[in-house]
């Protein structure tokens, strides 16, 4: 709590006119639209109620008879899937895209963060819509989720897509541990234009940079919010969990139909301004990466978008929708 309250201090920094000219979101992303209703699954850990938003979209027409799970990356909330959700839906999915405990419009506990507990809510949210099978479609730090769902409930997952997934990869081999304190006052301090900057870098994005305005606005909008700090300190216990928690080690051993979508350009990799610098050219080959498990893997396979960074869904919009539904409409 101490650490909570000192960084209330920070809300007096100056924030940008842009955000400053309107109302603050809570750090539930209240007041910030997604593109579907948003529903919630109350939880408890360690004594603490907590509510894991998600929306629940209907197929277009009949159906298929098949849901598809859509896992969120660490920097956005899941509305970011909105494209993806009317390509599934279109094709006959249910579409699940829920915001993982200390995302989103989800509750932000400033206890840790793990894989096995964001596993366990989700397969939750799967038993209360009454699915028991799904595909998963994850990006980034989803990626590295969809991997601990599929080696603790292999019986809920089919096949699943991991586009521009973290975490192949030990962090740990690069960059040292790095205090929870010393990592919230480096992102206290980042104005807008250091975090698109950070984004648009660290993604090697494609995108314009406007495309992303408004992740950067609802950022700036929750640091107005009365309990910023409880969402710093949750945003922060994420990077974390990634940093602590590899799977790298478990994805070959994924017994799943898996396709790696990947963007060429990508070379994002978490800690990298943490590790030495002789070491950080040595991060983040993704795609040589992704292709080295692959073929340790019983069935898997590579799709490499040249040219793309880190967003693939958003900065190949047509090209991603296409790639998924021909690995999920495949015969099995």
């Amino acid at each position: 709590m101490r650490l909570i309250a000192a960084f209330s201090l920070a809300l007096a920094v100056a924030i940008p006119s842009f955000a400053r000219a309107a109302e603050p979101y809570g750090i539930g992303l209240e007041g910030f639209a997604y593109p579907h209703p948003v529903s919630m699954l109350a939880l408890s850990e360690d004594e603490d109620a907590l509510r894991m938003a998600y929306m629940d979209v209907r197929p277009m027409g009949a159906g298929n008879g098949r849901s598809v799970l859509l896992l969120h990356g660490r920097n956005f909330p899941s509305s970011y899937w909105d494209t993806a959700i009317a390509a599934l839906t279109g094709d006959g999915y249910r579409v699940i895209v829920p915001d993982q405990v200390g995302f989103g419009k989800s509750s932000k506990p400033v206890s840790a963060l793990s894989f096995d507990m964001l596993a366990a809510h989700t397969v939750k949210l799967l038993d209360h819509l009454q699915i028991a099978r799904a595909d998963i479609v994850a990006h980034s730090m989803g990626g590295m989720l969809a991997v601990r769902i599929a080696r603790s409930y292999p019986t809920r997952v089919d096949r699943i897509v991991l586009e521009a997934p973290i975490g192949l990869e030990d962090y740990r081999n690069f960059a040292p541990p790095v205090e929870t304190a010393r990592i919230m006052a480096d992102e206290d301090r980042l104005s807008p234009e250091a975090y698109r900057n950070q984004l648009m870098t660290n993604y090697s994005l494609t995108l314009p940079p406007e495309a992303i305005t408004p992740f950067i606005e609802a950022r700036m909008r929750i640091k107005e919010s009365a309990e910023y700090p409880r969402w710093l300190r949750a945003f922060v216990n994420s990077y974390q969990m990634i940093w602590g928690q590899p799977v790298v080690y478990e994805i070959p051993l994924v017994q799943q139909s898996v396709l790696f979508i990947m963007g060429g350009n990508d070379r994002n990799a978490p800690g990298r301004a943490f590790a030495p610098m002789e070491l950080r050219a040595r991060m983040g080959d993704n795609a040589r990466l992704a292709r080295e498990l692959a073929a340790r893997m019983p069935n898997a396979k590579v799709e490499v978008f040249d040219g793309i960074g880190h967003l693939v869904h958003m900065e190949a919009v047509q090209r991603f929708n296409a790639s998924v539904l021909s690995f999920l409409n495949a015969p099995r």
